[in-house]
């Protein structure tokens, strides 16, 4: 009977032991998988914080004032939509073609499609149109005179000396009746296209940036809108006369073939013709800019 009751102790304590054993492997293992899970966890949280958001595609743009402006109205749109858009101002019209070409610039905006085509012709560029935005009305303008009828007999004209706005000029100038044109001239007259010239004015060609400092000394000078601006004239009042607002000149993005129809250059496009960049321009130009789209 000793026996059998020890032998019946024996065995419930080793089933007892068994089972704590058994018990402690099923916590170990959850502990070990709690442990695992964590650890992961604490992987993806690193891995997740080693990833940083993508880098902002960078623009470089060379503009005249008032292009300058406009592009600085849509850089916080385009920098949430990855492009970080730089302005680079310039004061001439030779410049920012060279280097676009030369790939200083990403773009420029400034010029029209004529005066391009001239470029790429004298220089050997090849620089693309990438759209047209808008139209700055050529305007004329004098310190002495308010009216076209006031223009007295051998007058002082100044006028751009770039083939494709001192054409524009000459084209206007036809237009008032202060000269007349040969029939064949066109976006290139210059002054031996001249067959009429009733009030004998002196044209004096200059550069184009410069035409605003010389109204002092002469009688009507015909500038370009953004130098116009510039030099705090305003086209809509301050201009004897000015272009029709369908004008032909349209202003537009330019950049090279190859990176033309990139994606950032093409969201820069977008965002110039925007509804948003067309109240813009109307709001704050009243007419001295139109936009074409």
């Amino acid at each position: 009977m000793k026996k059998w009751t020890l032998s019946l102790l024996t065995l419930v304590l080793v089933l007892v032991l068994a089972a704590c054993g058994s018990n402690n492997a099923a916590n170990n293992g959850a502990a070990g998988n709690t442990a695992g899970d964590t650890s992961a966890a604490e992987g993806n949280a690193a891995d997740a914080g080693n990833q940083t958001a993508a880098e902002p595609v960078k623009l470089v743009v060379g503009a005249t004032v008032p292009h300058a402006d406009i592009l600085k109205f849509i850089a916080p749109k385009l920098k949430e939509e990855g492009v970080e858009l730089e302005v680079k101002e310039y004061t001439d019209y030779v410049q920012p073609n060279v280097q676009l070409y030369e790939k200083e610039l990403d773009a420029n905006y400034f010029q029209h499609q004529p005066y391009l085509d001239e470029q790429n012709a004298q220089n050997g560029f090849d620089l693309v149109s990438v759209v047209g935005v808008h139209v700055e009305p050529f305007g004329a303008y004098s310190n002495k005179y308010k009216a076209t009828e006031e223009i007295p007999d051998g007058a002082k004209v100044a006028i751009p000396n770039d083939p494709t706005n001192g054409g524009r000029a000459l084209l206007l100038l036809q237009k008032q009746g202060l000269i007349k044109l040969k029939d064949e001239a066109g976006i290139t007259a210059t002054q031996k296209d001249i067959v009429e010239n009733p009030k004998n004015l002196k044209i004096i060609e200059a550069d184009a940036a410069m035409l605003p400092r010389q109204l002092a000394e002469v009688d009507l000078a015909l500038i370009n809108t953004n130098y116009a601006l510039e030099a705090k004239l305003n086209p809509t009042k301050d201009a004897l006369f000015i272009e029709d607002k369908d004008s032909p000149y349209t202003n537009i993005l330019v950049a090279r073939p190859d990176n033309k129809d990139s994606e950032a250059i093409q969201k820069l496009a977008k965002a110039l013709t925007s509804d948003e960049v067309r109240t813009f321009i109307n709001d704050t130009y009243q007419g001295a800019l139109v936009p074409v789209f």
